[in-house]
């Protein structure tokens, strides 16, 4: 009997020293809530970025830069170029805005010289032409549509003509939009988005790589939802899927030619992409779903592109899908 009520009252101190445990865990629980707020966004860049919240909005494809709001965040003030691609020459499709506007000013930052190659923007395209100039290189606009494979090679050409040879192919162009299911998808907007995505990318590097000088470097634009997929957007993550396995199986025969070939894979990115795209209410929200809590800004993913193609950087690396995904 003794024995029993002895576990008993050891139960009861072991059952009180949890509870002292929690009460200590509930205490600075509550005074995190407090000071921050569960759902704020972490900043953790050398600038603050917007987070959503976003205004509404939605506009027609391929999408404008110059109107989208807030302005997508790509000059990257805090990155210094140390000559990782002095005098190298490169070739960015959908290289006018985004992602491939920020990848060409940081190229420039390190010293190399930009061709970029867009549909019809014009005016985002000046702009990055502007800003590139501004980093003391030079840069040519080659307006065009990716789905030609003429126009391909037309724009390799032009790229060796005005800028003396090729070293870097950056596969960036895209084309996407949502449907609520596969009864929805059209015929004409797979058919779109395969000729974009798959044969744009396919035909670039075909038109570049006899041209590509050893040590140079393919980089393609993968996603996130060639990972993961996405229920609203099968025919991008298709073809999302495709360019990651188009990587990998380029990367072997062009190693032999001293071309490394790799991809990036962005989760959410503030881009005219997406308001080109989602309804105004969804674009409103775009990025709330990464840990994040909010979309990378184009800046925050160019370095990579950087990295990857920088031989004194990423030499040993090919064949390579770098997710960069915000936690997601």
């Amino acid at each position: 009997m003794r024995q029993r009520s002895a576990a008993s009252r050891e139960a009861e101190e072991t059952a009180a020293q949890q509870r002292a445990i929690q009460s200590k865990t509930d205490a600075r629980d509550a005074q995190k809530k407090e000071n921050q707020s569960e759902d704020e966004a972490p900043q953790t860049g050398a600038r603050p970025y917007p987070v959503p919240p976003f205004p509404e909005q939605h506009q027609a494809k391929p999408g404008t830069e110059a109107t989208l709001e807030p302005r997508p965040m790509y000059d990257a003030p805090h990155y210094l170029g140390s000559r990782k691609l002095e005098d190298k020459v490169a070739l960015i499709t959908g290289g006018d805005s985004g992602i491939g506007r920020a990848v060409a000013i940081l190229y420039a930052r390190e010293g190399a010289d930009v061709a970029v190659v867009y549909l019809s923007e014009h005016g985002d395209a000046k702009e990055t032409k502007a800003a590139v100039e501004r980093e003391g290189r030079r840069c040519t606009l080659i307006p065009g549509d990716v789905t030609d494979a003429a126009f391909c090679r037309d724009a390799v050409e032009a790229t060796l003509r005005e800028l003396g040879g090729l070293d870097i192919l950056v596969n960036n162009a895209a084309f996407q939009e949502h449907s609520a299911g596969i009864e929805e998808l059209s015929e004409a907007q797979f058919d779109q988005t395969l000729k974009t995505n798959l044969y744009g990318y396919f035909h670039m590097a075909k038109a570049a790589a006899p041209h590509l000088r050893r040590g140079g470097a393919i980089i393609n634009t993968g996603s996130i939802t060639g990972i993961d997929g996405s229920q609203e957007l099968l025919d991008y993550s298709m073809t999302k899927g495709g360019i990651h396995a188009f990587t990998r199986s380029l990367s072997g025969s062009m190693l032999k030619r001293g071309v490394r070939v790799n991809a990036v894979a962005p989760g959410p990115v503030w881009t005219p992409l997406n308001p080109a795209d989602k309804t105004a209410d969804k674009v409103a929200k775009f990025g709330q779903q990464t840990k994040m809590k909010r979309p990378a800004q184009p800046e925050e993913i160019a370095p990579a592109y950087v990295f990857l193609a920088a031989p004194c950087c990423s030499s040993y690396i090919t064949g390579e899908v770098l997710p960069i995904i915000g936690g997601y």
